[in-house]
């Protein structure tokens, strides 16, 4: 049962292939052949788009806007606490109730151990200032 219909297909395949070609176009994108070059362009201020042919096509993108990130996303500062993972909120909530507690390392002025952390807390404050410096000059405007 199945070699009829194979039989069949395949007697009507030629027929149907020639069916399907068409006469060649003059050239280009009216002929259905594929551009032969694509090419990526950086514009200035004031410049224009080069114009794309049948053989290439042209990208442009502009200097402003060089991540393609809108400038209302790209500075954003830090992230709002109702923004961060839960694990940023527990280790906060832990920073908070050790503080509060006066164990030692957390620079408090309760309990009998906090005074121990006090260099430790100006060390990691500093390192914070130099990184949020660094990051704000390495950003690009």
């Amino acid at each position: 049962m199945i070699r009829p219909l194979l039989f069949a297909a395949l007697v009507a395949l030629p027929g149907l292939a020639g069916a399907q070609t068409a006469p060649a176009a003059t050239e280009g994108a009216s002929s259905g052949t594929p551009p032969q070059r694509v090419r990526s362009v950086t514009l200035g201020v004031g410049q224009k788009c080069p114009q794309s042919s049948d053989t290439e096509i042209v990208i442009c993108s502009t200097l402003d806007q060089p991540y393609r990130i809108p400038k209302q996303f790209r500075d954003s500062g830090p992230i709002p606490a109702q923004n961060q993972a839960w694990g940023n909120r527990v280790a906060t909530a832990d920073q908070v109730g050790r503080v509060a507690g006066g164990l030692p390392d957390t620079c408090s002025a309760v309990g009998s151990g906090g005074q121990s952390g006090c260099a430790l807390a100006t060390n990691r404050q500093w390192a914070a200032e130099r990184r949020a410096q660094r990051d704000a000059e390495s950003t690009v405007p």
